[in-house]
């Protein structure tokens, strides 16, 4: 006879939170949080990670990527598992839960299982990626890519800010770049994913729901768009301006109109003037833009659109328009069967919390305490307090959910196909 699997409790929540708050301060920054692959905060983070995996039951290792990788057997040995978790990367001025929040849950999720003595008819696993954001290398996903068996042998020659390659960055983390394939898996391994995350918007908080479901990973392309004109003196007569900062405002307004006649998502985030003086016709300006939509013909179609109406704003202001694509990742529908077992279990949830009065009602639960693991010699210099904006402690929740057994090399935009045995 086996015993049920212990329901979540206000402790559990807390220690999740009391976690984040510890990883938190494994940061680059001295004023809030950023934490980028393979570098020393990235191997703290593993090192903690690691060390909460054991104690929830968990077989742990690191993979040929720097990703941090746990499992719990199901009934039989060499089942094929259910794949949970985030990524523990983070971009600039970070939030602490983006990432972060859905590897706790998951280790949580698997400790509880672990401890009930009730054996899955799978295998369960934990894939704690080390790159999502790409902010190090300016390429996103690198860690999932490697686990999708999709990583690129271009992308060693990419260098970070302080000159340093991918290759160089691979070996001084411990890594053999000749092995990263090892990090591939093989879609009969595995017969999902789920991934808890903050949701990134105001929607549910707004609508006071603390839980849903993803129903598709929208489809995401980024471009580097430069416009080029002719820098000046400011004394410089209307008639002789090529004005490039104000051809890439009318054309940042201009993506904006489309985006939104189209239903798209489009932003963007990063601008730069040359040469950024006061008193001088800015000469260049370049620019990003992230388009997303969950239909892929639907974006590309939007991308058609702006290019041209961008292309014809440049030629009447005598500028010229350089586009160049740096990131394309495809829609993915998420499993309705995974939809559909989410749906019965925030309805379950929610069933439970009405009884109670209070979601995760949990009288007598004692505050947890979170004793902190002895820290390895390469992150002692890097431990700093991180930025302590939080979001809420009730954050809201949603619960993202993959196809089943996605083809190789199909990525989306939020949750890519993500692995390891």
């Amino acid at each position: 006879m086996t015993t049920a699997v212990p329901s979540v409790s206000d402790a559990d929540a807390a220690v999740i939170l009391a976690r984040c708050d510890a990883l938190a301060r494994h940061s680059s920054l001295t004023e809030g949080i950023e934490r980028t692959y393979l570098s020393a905060e990235h191997a703290a983070v593993n090192y903690r990670v690691a060390g909460w995996m054991t104690a929830a039951g968990l077989t742990t290792w690191q993979d040929a990527a720097g990703n941090q990788c746990a499992r719990l057997s199901g009934r039989t040995r060499g089942l094929p598992a259910l794949l949970l978790g985030s990524h523990l990367d983070t971009v600039r001025a970070a939030g602490r839960y983006d990432g972060i929040l859905g590897v706790l849950v998951a280790i949580t999720v698997a400790g509880r299982i672990a401890a009930s003595g009730r054996p899955l008819p799978f295998a369960l696993e934990i894939a704690a990626f080390g790159d999502e954001e790409g902010t190090r290398f300016g390429t996103t996903l690198l860690g999932s890519r490697a686990v999708a068996g999709t990583w690129l042998e271009s992308w060693w020659d990419l260098r970070d800010e302080g000159g340093v390659s991918l290759r160089e960055a691979f070996l001084a983390f411990g890594l053999d770049p000749a092995k990263v394939g090892d990090a591939a898996r093989a879609p009969q391994e595995l017969v999902g994913y789920l991934e808890a995350h903050i949701e990134q918007g105001p929607v549910l908080e707004e609508e006071n729901r603390a839980l849903g479901v993803v129903t598709g990973i929208a489809g995401a392309r980024r471009f580097l768009l430069t416009v080029t004109g002719a820098a000046g003196h400011s004394g410089t007569p209307w008639s002789r301006r090529r004005d490039a900062l104000a051809g890439a405002a009318e054309c940042i307004t201009t993506i904006e109109r489309i985006a939104r006649t189209e239903g798209l998502t489009a932003t963007v985030g990063h601008l730069k003037v040359f040469p950024d003086a006061v008193n001088v016709i800015p000469g260049k300006v370049e620019f990003s833009l992230d388009l997303r939509a969950p239909d892929d013909a639907d974006r590309d179609r939007g991308w058609t659109l702006i290019e041209a109406a961008l292309t014809d704003i440049c030629a009447t202001r005598v500028l010229h328009l350089d586009s160049n694509q740096v990131h394309e990742a495809a829609a993915v529908a998420c499993a309705p069967r995974l939809r559909a077992a989410i749906a019965a279990g925030i309805r379950s949830t929610e069933a439970v919390a009405a009884r109670q009065g209070e979601v995760g009602s949990d009288s007598g639960a004692e505050e947890p305490t979170e004793p902190a693991p002895r820290e390895p010699a390469l992150d002692r210099r890097s431990r700093r307090d991180g930025d302590r904006r939080d979001h809420r402690r009730r954050h809201a929740l949603c619960t993202l959910c993959r196809r089943d057994q996605p083809p190789p090399g199909r990525v989306g935009d939020r949750g890519r196909r993500r692995s390891r045995r």
